[in-house]
């Protein structure tokens, strides 16, 4: 067997992730024949085919499977080399990959990112919006360095740092903003909006309403907090969202924003990172940073 490059390892990551030959291409920055002579190439190298290719897209084998695992820790591996020479330099530099979920990164990145680009102007960040359980998935296999969302994530594997306690904020059809706010009991009876399943902000709703147990057709889903607030000033229900989202997601739209009495339903910010990570003094002064942002 001839020797394997970084290079390959990475093509064929990215083919693994994507699933299709094309996007992998673009992931890579390559073309889409390049890439398929350098996959072919290492089938050849490896002795065993490493996919199964069907029309619109590809599969890995049984092989391709157990030799993903062991990509995916070499590349970890080698990125870790290479956070090592960056947390040697001291400060933060070079390329920062930053993960976030959609209830936190439409109203807080825009101010970390120019907050950092301002105090770090060396820094490359790398931004990955997506749902806490593809976020913890990412951290573990390498593919982030951090990421922002709601504690607890209770993974022995990670760090976790708080960085800011908010609150969730009732919001209403505008005619409906001179009514009581109504408590968890209420809001039993009321159709309730919440993001669809996989978010963490919709586990965190349900168990504030105490909703756990109702069917579905009693709760009405979205995929997105503007979603559920248009929705609400169109008269269809109330939904809960975090206090940072009010100012973007209320602005055009026709609803009453409340404050329940206590005790608030309310979430933890924290940042989260890989124990080994060479980045960690880096990472804690980023916190610190994102720590400012979120309480000012």
């Amino acid at each position: 067997m001839r020797n394997l490059t970084l290079k390959q390892l990475r093509y064929f990551e990215a083919l693994a992730q994507q699933g299709h030959f094309g996007r992998a291409a673009e992931v890579c920055a390559i073309s889409q024949p390049a890439l398929s002579m350098q996959i072919k190439e290492l089938e050849n190298s490896l002795g065993a085919p490493l996919f199964e290719r069907g029309p619109r897209q590809v599969r890995l084998t049984d092989f391709g499977e157990s030799f993903a695992e062991r990509v995916r820790d070499i590349l970890r591996s080698v990125d870790e080399l290479g956070d090592l020479a960056r947390a040697s330099v001291g400060q933060l530099a070079g390329q920062m990959r930053i993960g976030v979920i959609p209830t936190i990164g439409p109203y807080l990145l825009p101010k970390i990112i120019s907050e950092l680009k301002r105090a770090y102007p060396s820094l490359d960040l790398h931004v990955r919006e997506t749902v806490t359980s593809r976020l913890i998935a990412e951290l573990a296999e390498g593919r982030i360095d951090m990421a922002i969302l709601a504690l607890p994530v209770s993974e022995p594997s990670l760090e976790e740092v708080p960085l800011f306690d908010e609150e969730f904020v009732l919001i209403r059809p505008a005619a409906d903003a001179d009514k009581p706010v109504p408590d968890r009991e209420m809001l039993r009876e009321m159709r309730v909006l919440l993001l669809e399943e996989g978010h963490c902000f919709r586990d965190q709703a349900l168990s504030f309403c105490n909703l756990q147990g109702r069917q579905p057709r009693e709760l009405l889903e979205g995929s997105s907090l503007s979603t559920l607030v248009q929705l609400v000033s169109a008269g269809i229900g109330v939904t809960l969202i975090p206090e940072m989202a009010v100012p973007v997601e209320t602005r055009s739209a026709a609803v009453a924003v409340s404050h329940f009495a206590g005790p608030e339903p309310r979430r933890t910010v924290g940042m989260v990172w890989r124990r080994t990570s060479p980045l960690a003094s880096q990472l804690q002064k980023l916190a610190s940073i994102v720590r400012q942002i979120g309480e000012g």
